[in-house]
Formats: C-alpha cells, sequence, structure tokens
C-alpha cells in the first residue's frame, strides 16, 4: 500500500471488519481457491494515485474474475488481454466527447491513475471464475473509509465521482455532494450503455468542474492513455 494510504488507513486494520477479510482471504487460500488480483496488485491504486493527487475517483464494482484481467484498477487490464466490453465502451465515449482522444489497443489505465483519476473497485478481491463472490465481506466497509480519506485531506479540495450504475451509486450514499461533484449515468456494459452512459460527456464536465475549483492547470489529461 501506498505510504500515505497506509498512514491514512492505519486504524481501519484493527477493527474487526478489516480482520474478518483477512481471515476470509487465509481461509480462501487454505481451500486453495485463486482470487483475483494476485496479492501484490490488491492496493495497487493506493501506489499510483496518492491521496493529494486524486481528482477524479471512478468507483466500480470488484475485480474481474478471469486469468490475466485484474490488476488493482477498476475497469482497468494489462496488455496483452484485450479490454473488456465495459472498458471498451468507455473508449467510446471517450472518443465521442474527448477532442484529441483516440482508442488505445491496451485496456491499461495506469497512466490516468498517475494523473490523478482513482479507480477504486468497492470490493478488492474476487474468486476466480465468481463474480461478486466477494463482496460481502467487508471490503466495502474499507473502500469507502478510503474515499472518506479522501474527501478529509487537508486544504479540503473537493473531487469528481464519477458512479456508473446503481452499485456505484449506493456506495458513495452520505458524501458531501455540494463540495464535491457527483457523476451519474448507468454502467457502461454493454447491457446498459445505450441507455444513457454514451452521451453522458462525463469526461468533458469532470475537467470543468476541475478547471473551476482546482485550476485549469489542474484538469486530467485523458489522452494519455492514446496509442504511442
Amino acid at each position: 500500500m501506498g505510504e500515505d494510504w497506509y498512514e491514512a488507513l492505519k486504524d481501519e486494520f484493527t477493527k474487526p471488519y478489516f480482520r474478518s477479510i483477512r481471515n476470509f482471504l487465509i481461509a480462501e487460500t487454505r481451500k486453495k481457491s485463486v482470487i483475483y488480483p494476485a496479492t501484490e496488485n490488491i492496493y495497487n491504486w493506493s501506489r499510483l494515485t496518492p491521496i493529494d493527487k486524486v481528482k477524479v475517483i471512478v468507483v466500480g464494482q470488484d475485480p474481474y474474475h478471469g486469468p490475466n484481467q485484474a490488476h488493482g484498477l477498476s475497469f482497468s487490464v494489462l496488455p496483452p488481454t484485450r479490454p473488456p466490453p465495459s472498458l471498451v465502451n468507455i473508449y467510446k465515449e471517450m472518443k465521442k466527447s474527448v477532442p484529441g482522444f483516440e482508442i488505445p489497443k491496451s485496456g491499461d489505465l495506469t497512466p490516468l491513475a498517475e494523473a490523478g483519476v482513482l479507480w477504486l473497485n468497492t470490493s478488492l478481491t474476487v474468486r476466480a471464475g465468481q463474480a461478486a463472490s466477494h463482496s460481502k465481506i467487508g471490503w466495502e466497509k474499507f473502500t469507502r473509509a478510503a474515499m472518506q480519506a479522501v474527501l478529509s485531506r487537508p486544504g479540503g479540495k473537493g473531487v469528481v465521482f464519477l458512479v456508473w450504475g446503481a452499485h456505484a451509486q449506493k456506495a458513495i450514499t452520505g458524501f458531501d455532494t455540494k463540495k464535491n461533484k457527483v457523476l451519474k449515468s448507468v454502467h457502461p456494459s454493454p447491457l446498459s450503455a445505450s441507455k444513457g452512459f454514451f452521451g453522458c460527456n462525463h469526461f468533458i464536465d469532470a475537467n470543468k468542474w476541475i478547471a473551476e475549483t482546482h485550476g485549469p492547470d489542474e484538469v486530467i489529461d485523458w489522452t494519455v492513455i492514446n496509442p504511442k
């Protein structure tokens, strides 16, 4: 875990719910269950996006449950894995709305994470082949604490929440919507993208808000993942 995140969240590690998460994962390992992402990547989001650099939080649900997919960022996959359907639709919306954006062949969102976009799933692990299999073990409390740590950082700079689908919208219930910008739509999955995700203009609207509140030099360069 990134040092600043560890410092902000260290009190969570001694709470009963977090000990329960740990014991659950140990039990999974003893049963020889395959868990994604790999242990070293569970907190990858924290190393790539320091707390004081977060400008946008993209709330996902749980990691991809297939091999060679999840690496600790919501929606993101590493090469040579091809972008999954939801990420393909995210790219399509970026192409339509962001000037100069070109759809990459890679599904790796690391450059955007380093630019200040926190790609955070509400559950940080999953059993191979079983979507949402770790969604009830307590991760939601921990990732909510992570989001709260961003909102409570010194200086009081707000963030843009991109919450796509009912699960993501529920995950931020109770957060300050006056100090922070919340952009909602349906999920970008093929089942729902045409019902409101396409045309949502979230990537441009996020930058408009960031420019107004953080300054024009702080906007996200969404083209950083353009094909090289």
